[in-house]
């Protein structure tokens, strides 16, 4: 490296003849054809056995988290006819699961501990509901569903996300 900086510099102010110049590219070009073969590195057959494992037992885990892990649960307590929960968002929600029946007015308590830009939002958009979420506090969202199923909320980047099950009442 430092002799072909020298050699440049030396080019670059006229100090090398053609003929000197062509023969340190001739040099040059040999070694480099020298050093462009592969060369096989052994290995013991624990190493590779070992790299094999650690590779599979990766990916076994992020299969885990993609597809077997399941999300927290948690049915929303009922407080003078107003299904009450509050939801903590470090990372994502917890719980990512919210129970509740239909036909009563449901109170979601989202408390932000996580300063992730992504987080600062929450979107009900079945509910056209949405809500800035300040560090550190507590910000309530109230709605009433109607119908028994599935609802998601989600963060404003639409990379975090949970889901309101609606249950029919009884």
């Amino acid at each position: 490296m430092l002799r072909t900086l020298l050699t440049a510099s030396l080019i670059s102010f006229n100090l090398l003849s053609p003929l000197e110049i062509a023969q340190i590219q001739h040099s040059e070009g040999s070694r480099m054809a020298e050093t462009a073969q592969f060369q096989r590195i052994e290995q013991p057959i624990w190493i590779k056995g070992a790299i094999t494992l650690a590779g599979l037992g990766l990916l076994g885990l992020e299969l885990w988290w993609f597809l077997g892990s399941k999300p927290q649960s948690k049915k929303a307590s009922s407080n003078q006819g107003i299904q009450e929960i509050t939801i903590t968002v470090d990372g994502g929600y917890q719980p990512s699961r919210v129970v509740v029946h239909s036909g009563q007015p449901v109170r979601l308590n989202f408390e932000r501990h996580d300063s992730n830009s992504c987080l600062e939002e929450i979107r009900l958009p079945d509910f056209q509901i949405q809500k800035q979420l300040p560090l550190n506090q507590m910000t309530t969202v109230e709605f009433t569903p109607n119908q028994p199923g599935n609802y998601e909320f989600t963060c404003g980047m639409n990379m975090f996300r949970g889901v309101i099950e609606v249950t029919a009442s009884t």
